[in-house]
């Protein structure tokens, strides 16, 4: 493990797509959705196990959350769980935590994870991360993983790559091409027949200074907010500062601010079975089925001639179905959800109306 790697997993996020498990009050990355007994943020800490050391392992997430990543990881230092006072988007988010770490180490080599993905190929997954940390660490390169796609999938943004000639210093890194935008499903189609394009994960990895120093030509605005304030960094007046100046940064994502932008951009492509699991429809596809197709999560369930379901009920009630086919059915407390799997987007509005 290099002394100077260092994880930042960004946990801000505030969804709601797994309701009724997941609220605004407790979002995605912090509930036990594939029922392991580890949330989405302990199984993304979980992966970096040998590569970074908690000690050099950073939260970014809404200041509502600090005594949930508290108790969810209580290995790491709870003056590294870094509070944003309002969303920014992962620009904001990168431009602070990096500067926060080069005020404690200037060489620091970094690995930017969202704390609400699934990888189910951890063995790969962190051969894949640490030999694009030694590239970083070699060379002044912004680096971001590039999954490859097994369906045309339109949820997702892409990166196209240019494979004609892979990286001197390593054969599995090439130059990005371009950033696209989620297709359509005929455009994805097209995608999928081109070898060279690459599911958009939003894991990025690149030196300390490689990140600010491309945060200082291409977004001078944020970068100047967060370098005002190096000699603060770790300070009891931090947090103050940070409530005080992060509300006057733009709203905008890495991608847009950096990634679309600057020169010194690569790939690693790489298939450690990702996903976003951002629907309970994706989760069926990643929880071990029945020969019916069910995915069930839970103890106390029994189904009858029931097929293509998945259904969430990990507390102690009794849960006996009958007769269903590609529906959702999942309870947390005192609400139930039973949703047919194709409507699911109707479940955001549904929520929206009972407010």
């Amino acid at each position: 493990m290099a002394t100077n790697n260092h994880l930042v997993i960004m946990a801000g996020g505030v969804g709601s797509r797994f309701w009724p498990m997941s609220t605004e009050e407790c979002p995605k990355q912090f509930i036990d959705v594939l029922g392991t007994g580890r949330t989405f943020l302990q199984m993304t800490y979980d992966r970096f196990e040998g590569i970074c050391a908690p000690e050099h392992t950073w939260v970014v997430t809404n200041r509502l959350y600090f005594d949930i990543v508290r108790q969810q990881l209580p290995e790491i230092p709870a003056e590294n769980i870094l509070l944003e006072p309002c969303r920014r988007n992962t620009a904001p988010c990168i431009a602070y935590v990096s500067w926060r770490i080069k005020s404690t180490d200037a060489k620091a080599n970094i690995v930017i994870a969202p704390s609400d993905h699934l990888v189910t190929d951890t063995t790969e997954f962190k051969r894949v991360v640490a030999q694009c940390l030694k590239f970083t660490q070699e060379n002044d390169a912004i680096l971001t993983l590039g999954m490859k796609p097994t369906r045309p999938e339109i949820g997702y943004g892409y990166i196209k790559a240019d494979l004609s000639a892979s990286s001197t210093r390593n054969k599995e890194i090439f130059r990005v091409d371009s950033f696209r935008e989620k297709p359509d499903l005929e455009t994805a189609m097209e995608y999928i027949k081109d070898k060279s394009y690459f599911w958009n994960a939003g894991i990025f990895i690149w030196n300390v200074n490689t990140i600010v120093n491309a945060f200082r030509i291409y977004q001078p605005t944020i970068n100047r907010i967060f370098e005002s304030m190096l000699s603060i960094y770790g300070t009891p007046g931090e947090q103050e500062e940070i409530d005080r100046r992060y509300p006057e940064c733009e709203s905008i994502s890495v991608d847009y601010a950096i990634m679309e932008k600057a020169e010194e951009i690569y790939i690693c492509p790489a298939n450690f079975g990702w996903s976003d699991v951002g629907t309970w429809g994706s989760l069926l596809t990643h929880t071990q089925k029945d020969v019916f197709g069910n995915g069930v999560i839970g103890k106390n369930i029994s189904l009858f001639d029931t097929h293509n379901c998945i259904v969430h009920t990990t507390q102690e009630k009794k849960v006996v179905i009958q007769g269903l086919d590609g529906f959702i059915v999942a309870e947390k407390d005192n609400t139930l959800l039973i949703c047919k799997l194709s409507e699911e987007q109707r479940i955001k509005q549904f929520q929206n109306d009972q407010q």
